[in-house]
């Protein structure tokens, strides 16, 4: 396996000095950054795509919570090991999937439970991707099954009962629920922009401010603005932004 890419959040810096120093007797770990808040964690991880992350909880601004919840919105989804001095938080934790949920001041046998756990979590994502058949979407126009490959596909919205695509070569339609399309495109770069909108984030070229805290969008290739709720904004904007 390669190098696992490890971030430490923790707005105390002797407490990121002090995980740093532990894991360095992991081989099987690479700390390539640090974050001292939540706002700056997420900003990392989408720098520098790291495969998990010690997140604390008790930050000022943006807490370690609030910080998972933005980080399970990336493309490249991290895992997560929550690192805190109180324990109470340990239930709302689990609720974001995370790996292992770990006290100050931290145990040596527990951090090396936690190295392992992760070491394996990763080999079986590993291992299932290897797997996968490259997968198309099957698509009908004009009464013929079309199979599209996900990259070529602009936006999808839901119109009534029926699902459209809008992809490079033309637009088709599916009964396939947004929400199912949503969960299988996850990882293929596409975002929820509206209760009925979703977007292709690699052809997206122009935001503009509308009104109420919504924006408009614009894709590549298209002259049509799509609505952006306001409830989507952040999160979109994390997402293309450096």
């Amino acid at each position: 396996m390669e190098a696992i890419r490890t971030l430490i959040v923790d707005d105390e810096l002797y407490t990121r000095d002090e995980l740093r120093h532990l894991l360095r007797a992991y081989p099987s770990i690479q700390v390539v950054g640090e974050a001292e808040s939540g706002e700056a964690a997420v900003l990392k991880a989408i720098q520098l795509q790291p495969d998990v992350v010690f997140l604390d909880v008790e930050m000022p601004r943006m807490n370690g919570m609030e910080a998972a919840k933005a980080l399970m919105e990336l493309k490249k989804m991290p895992l997560v090991v929550f690192a805190t001095a109180y324990p109470e938080f340990a239930v709302e934790a689990f609720r974001y999937d995370a790996v292992d949920y770990l006290l100050k001041p931290y145990d040596e046998e527990l951090l090396k439970e936690t190295i392992v756990r992760i070491e394996k979590k990763l080999a079986a994502s590993l291992n299932e991707d290897s797997g996968k058949s490259p997968g198309k979407l099957a698509v009908e126009a004009e009464g013929e099954i079309f199979y599209l490959e996900p990259k070529d596909i602009l936006y999808i919205y839901r119109d009534d009962k029926i699902t459209r695509l809008v992809a490079k070569s033309g637009e088709y339609e599916t009964k396939t629920p947004l929400k199912d399309l949503e969960s299988r495109l996850q990882t293929f770069g596409f975002f929820r922009i509206h209760k009925s909108y979703l977007v292709n984030l690699d052809y997206v070229i122009r935001m503009t401010p509308w009104f109420n805290g919504a924006f408009q969008l614009q894709v590549e290739g298209r002259e049509e603005m799509l609505s952006v709720s306001r409830n989507y904004v952040k999160n979109l904007r994390m997402r293309l932004e450096i």
